[in-house]
C-alpha cells in the first residue's frame, strides 16, 4: 500500500525513524564519508541498503505512506542501531489496542482492595494516560494527596513536571523525569488522535525541560528500579517501583513503591500516621 498521505500514527513512526537516521554518521557504520552531504546523518538509500529493503519503500516508510511487517521494522531498527527500548517503540506501532470496555475513571473493587492492602507502602492505579484513578494514604503522604488537585492535574506526568516539589523530592529528578517522559511519548505516539494524550502533552510542553526532551523524540520503556526520595518529613527513602498490568482491566496498571531497606520500611510505617 503506497501513494496516500498516511495516518497521523504512520507519520509519527516515520518522523521517529527519520530522527534516528539523522543522528547517525557514515563513520559509525563503516560507510565512506562525502563532503557533498548537505544534511546530517545517513541518507535514506544507505539505511535501505543496510536493512535489505528498497530505497523507495524506506522513503515511503519515513513519509508515513506505508505500513509494513515486523520483519522489516526489525531490519530497519538494526540498520539504525536502535537500542532495545527504541526497537520496542518502533514495533509497538504494529499493535492494535483493545477497546476499553469500562467508563473513564472506573476501577474494579479488586484493584481498590489491593491498593488499600498495600498500605503503608505507597500504591496507585493508573489508566492508559497515566491519570491517577485510585491511591492509598501511603501514596498521598509520599507525594501529595491527589484529592487536593484539580481533576486534570491528577496525572503522574503532571506531578513530576508541573508540581514544583517533585524536583527536590526526587533525588535524581532529571534522569527519572526524562525516562518517564520517554515512556509517555512512546505511548502517546501510538494514539495521536486521543484527546487526553493531546491535552497532557500540551500541559507538559509548557515546561522548558519537557519541551526540550520531547522535541528530541526521546523514548524509553519502564524498567524496575530503585528510586531515591528526599522526603521533608521522613528523610531519605529508597523505594523499588513495581508496575503490574491488570489482566481483566485493559490499560489499567498498579504502581507500588516498596521499601528497599529496613530504614525505609520503618519510615513508611510512620509516614502516613496521624500528626505527620
Amino acid at each position: 500500500m503506497n501513494g496516500g498521505a498516511g495516518s497521523v500514527r504512520d507519520r509519527e513512526l516515520g518522523a521517529f525513524l527519520r530522527s534516528r537516521r539523522e543522528r547517525l554518521t557514515p563513520a559509525e557504520l563503516g560507510l565512506p564519508g562525502s563532503a557533498r552531504r548537505r544534511t546530517p546523518g545517513l541518507r535514506r538509500e544507505e539505511v535501505a541498503e543496510l536493512a535489505g529493503i528498497s530505497s523507495s519503500w524506506y522513503a515511503w516508510l519515513e513519509q508515513g505512506r506505508v505500513r509494513t511487517s515486523e520483519q522489516v521494522l526489525r531490519a530497519v531498527a538494526r540498520a539504525l542501531r536502535l537500542d532495545a527500548d527504541e526497537t520496542a517503540h518502533v514495533l509497538s506501532f504494529l499493535e492494535h489496542a483493545a477497546p476499553d470496555e469500562h467508563p473513564p475513571g472506573w476501577v474494579s473493587r479488586n484493584l481498590l482492595t489491593l491498593v488499600e492492602a498495600l498500605t503503608p507502602n505507597p500504591a496507585v492505579v493508573l489508566d492508559p494516560h497515566w491519570d491517577l484513578l485510585a491511591w492509598n494514604s501511603g501514596y498521598a503522604a509520599l507525594l501529595t494527596d491527589p484529592a487536593r488537585l484539580a481533576p486534570k492535574q491528577r496525572n503522574l506526568l503532571w506531578l513530576v513536571f508541573r508540581w514544583a516539589p517533585a524536583r527536590t523530592l526526587l533525588a535524581s529528578w532529571e534522569p527519572e523525569a526524562r525516562s518517564l517522559l520517554g515512556q509517555f511519548r512512546a505511548k502517546a505516539a501510538r494514539h495521536p488522535e486521543d484527546g487526553r494524550y493531546v491535552e497532557i502533552t500540551a500541559e507538559l510542553l509548557a515546561d522548558p525541560d519537557a519541551a526540550r526532551w520531547y522535541g528530541r523524540r526521546e523514548t524509553s520503556a519502564f524498567h524496575p528500579a530503585v528510586r531515591h526520595f528526599r522526603h521533608p518529613a521522613a528523610g531519605d527513602l529508597r523505594l523499588r517501583y513495581v508496575k503490574l498490568a491488570a489482566v481483566d482491566e485493559p490499560g489499567h496498571h498498579l504502581l507500588a513503591y516498596l521499601p528497599d531497606d529496613p530504614a525505609t520500611q520503618q519510615a513508611l510505617g510512620t509516614l502516613g500516621a496521624p500528626g505527620r
